[in-house]
């Protein structure tokens, strides 16, 4: 069959979840769906998902795609309200939703700031930050002697160390932190959608006000500064733009990976005694093997194509929005083995594309691996006989198309091991 012969009402159309109640369970229909299928976005907003591994990984490297959302015949007509619910995550203005020169340009201003070097510099922090959350955790036990691990561990520990890069200044974090979960949501109410926004701005004002007044060593002051030495360098709503993207995405990625890798281990006993019993470079397979099987971020809304682009024998027109179902490549047998649906440690690991492919790969991923890999076995070497503390099948998803988690993640501590501390 031609592209010509496949036209938009021949490819199935699924409607996607707004609540994430199954994010694989959807996924592996999409996949089982063919490699190019129709999806349905809330409000009735349809786009195009790319199920398989290879195709996404080549349109997220053709440059007959963009990511700007200007780019989208739905926004450009008028189709989409400022209220919708995943306007938060489209409509922004950072390096994100840039495109050549100017994604270049905004890329290589954080960059600058977030070297390798300066984030293999925050590995002791990260560890001060990590062994003060262990020896909290007891105290957050509830009476039936449970502690939600995603609340006082999978969440703190990005969000300190972000914001503590970032210079987000303390007494601001806890606003900062429900914004982030709100933009994250995706049954979301018109209202909350307009409060959330509105918020937003109104805290990083604050922020690059307190960072003007009082510089410090941070990516705030860091571009703060920059504008100063070039004030054309980055206009009000690119730095604005810059700092949302870095917290939400630096906080909510590493928060589901720790949340997924432990939920993982967890249900999984041997795959946890390999890993109880490895060391450094079994726990990075930890990490990357939940990314892959995983995904922290389910699905993101891609790219939009400058001209109609052929996929897989379906063109897809410009200017359609088309959606990276990471969920579902993650599991894809073509690049995984046939038992890509299995977590297993012990699988040769392939390139999976959960912080992305080309150009926009993600710029945290470094500092994501960093904080996964001191937290989780520090976790495991303090607590030895962590256990869920409900049923796996009770454990609530986060209501959400795009984040990939449990809304909570109860466990019992069991006794801890003095040598882990």
């Amino acid at each position: 069959m031609t592209a010509q012969d496949v036209s938009a009402h021949q490819v199935p159309l699924v409607r996607l979840d707004p609540t994430g109640s199954d994010h694989h369970g959807e996924a592996a229909r999409l996949r089982e769906l063919g490699p190019v299928v129709r999806i349905e976005l809330p409000g009735g907003v349809h786009a195009w998902a790319v199920t398989h591994h290879q195709l996404l990984a080549d349109l997220v490297a053709d440059p007959r795609v963009s990511k700007d959302w200007h780019r989208w015949n739905a926004i450009r007509d008028g189709e989409i309200a400022d209220d919708w619910p995943l306007t938060g995550m489209v409509k922004v203005t950072n390096m994100v939703t840039a495109d050549g020169a100017e994604h270049h340009r905004l890329r290589r201003l954080v960059t600058k700031t977030l070297t390798p070097q300066r984030v293999q510099a925050l590995r002791p922090r990260i560890v001060e930050i990590t062994e003060g959350l262990l020896d909290a955790l007891p105290g957050h036990a509830l009476p039936d002697g449970s502690v939600d691990l995603r609340h006082h561990f999978a969440y703190p520990v990005p969000m300190q160390v972000i914001c503590e890069l970032v210079g987000v200044p303390e007494h601001e974090r806890d606003e900062m932190r429900a914004l982030v979960d709100s933009i994250f949501r995706t049954d979301t109410s018109p209202e909350e959608v307009l409060n959330t926004q509105r918020d937003i701005y109104l805290l990083l004002d604050r922020v690059v006000e307190a960072r003007r007044k009082e510089p410090g060593d941070d990516l705030t002051s860091a571009l703060i500064a920059a504008r100063e030495e070039e004030p054309d360098t980055l206009s009000d709503d690119e730095l604005l733009g810059t700092l949302w993207v870095m917290v939400a995405a630096g906080h909510e990625t590493t928060l589901s990976l720790l949340a997924n890798a432990v939920r993982a281990l967890l249900t999984h006993p041997e795959q946890r005694a390999l890993a109880l019993g490895g060391d450094a470079a079994v726990w990075s397979a930890v990490v990357e093997e939940t990314l892959r099987w995983d995904a922290p971020i389910g699905n993101f809304l891609a790219r939009y194509p400058l001209e109609d682009i052929e996929i897989a024998g379906v063109t897809i027109p410009a200017g359609e929005a088309i959606l990276a179902p990471y969920s579902a490549v993650g599991r894809d047998s073509a690049q995984h083995g046939p038992d890509a649906h299995r977590f297993d440690l012990t699988r040769a690991q392939a390139r999976h594309l959960s912080f992305g492919h080309g150009p926009h790969v993600c710029v945290g991923a470094p500092l994501a691996r960093l904080e996964a890999n001191i937290a989780l076995p520090a976790l495991f070497a303090r607590y030895p006989d962590l256990a869920l503390a409900v049923d796996p099948g009770d454990l609530v998803p986060v209501p959400s198309m795009f984040s990939n988690s449990v809304q909570a993640l109860p466990v019992h501590l069991g006794t801890p091991n003095s040598d882990g501390a």
